[in-house]
């Protein structure tokens, strides 16, 4: 089960949690630091697949030309 049972009532109660533990003046600093987090994150997971797409290519590449040299 992952985060899209949720829905929009489930979100509001989470933030109204969230609200009360970390009050309004901490509010702005953990979403920027999740938003940070979740930047970084994507960051990274685009470059593993950009380099397993490099990988999948040049291995690729070096299959055709031992082919072509029998």
């Amino acid at each position: 089960m992952g985060f899209s049972g949720i829905g929009v009532p489930g979100l509001i109660i989470i933030l109204v949690i969230t609200l009360v533990v970390f009050g309004p003046k901490k509010l702005p600093e953990i979403g920027s630091a999740f938003g940070k987090t979740l930047s970084e994150f994507k960051k990274s997971a685009k470059d593993i697949m950009d380099d397993q797409d490099k990988d999948t290519v040049s291995s690729a590449d070096s299959d055709k030309k031992s082919l072509l040299k029998e």
